[in-house]
């Protein structure tokens, strides 16, 4: 139907079939009209880019060859494992299930995090928040406002020394007995 449209000659036609049966690309350039014949151009074939068949086609032996298809890559070695260690390992992941490389690795992790990490001591901890509460009570009293926070601030330091009573009754009378000296004023009955 299209080639009835163009109203191409009938040779124009036969290359166009002839074309689309071979499965050539169709011609870039537009046909001449009828009253003049095409005079066709020639290019040099280094300057057209190759193109591919729309179906594939068998190629020679010496276009295989000039590309990199025979060419050998050269050989690299890859490390060389430790043969009587890996078989240890692997007896070992049949004796017993797990792999002992990895269970010493997390090991070893877990010791130096635990190592790295050293958990402070609670007793230390309430110690260190006692400390906080007295000094917050002496700005406090600095600024005139002492005895609003006293009652609040000597309940919570209270607490902490009933805390610290729980975990080691040595030291937390140890930190009583401080704790009396550094507050004369108030209820003494309830540090």
């Amino acid at each position: 139907a299209m080639m009835e449209e163009l109203q191409l000659p009938h040779s124009q036609k036969r290359y166009l079939m002839d074309c689309v049966k071979r499965g050539d690309a169709l011609p870039l350039q537009r046909f001449a009209p009828p009253s003049k014949q095409p005079v066709p151009a020639s290019h040099p074939a280094a300057c057209q880019p190759r193109r591919l068949p729309a179906r594939p086609l068998l190629r020679p032996a010496k276009v295989c060859q000039a590309g990199d298809a025979y060419t050998r890559e050269k050989f690299k070695p890859q490390p060389t494992r430790d043969l009587e260690k890996e078989k240890r390992r692997l007896q070992n992941i049949l004796a017993t299930g797990k792999d002992e490389v990895e269970d010493e690795v997390e090991q070893v992790f877990v010791r130096k995090k635990e190592e790295e990490i050293a958990e402070p001591d609670r007793f230390e901890e309430l110690i260190n928040e006692i400390q906080e509460r007295r000094e917050f009570l002496a700005e406090m009293e600095a600024l005139g406002q002492g005895k609003k926070y006293q009652g609040i601030v000597l309940t919570e330091i209270s607490q902490k020394l009933h805390e610290m009573e729980i975990i080691d009754k040595k030291r937390s009378e140890e930190m009583r007995n401080i704790m009396t000296k550094a507050f004369p004023v108030g209820n003494k009955s309830n540090l």
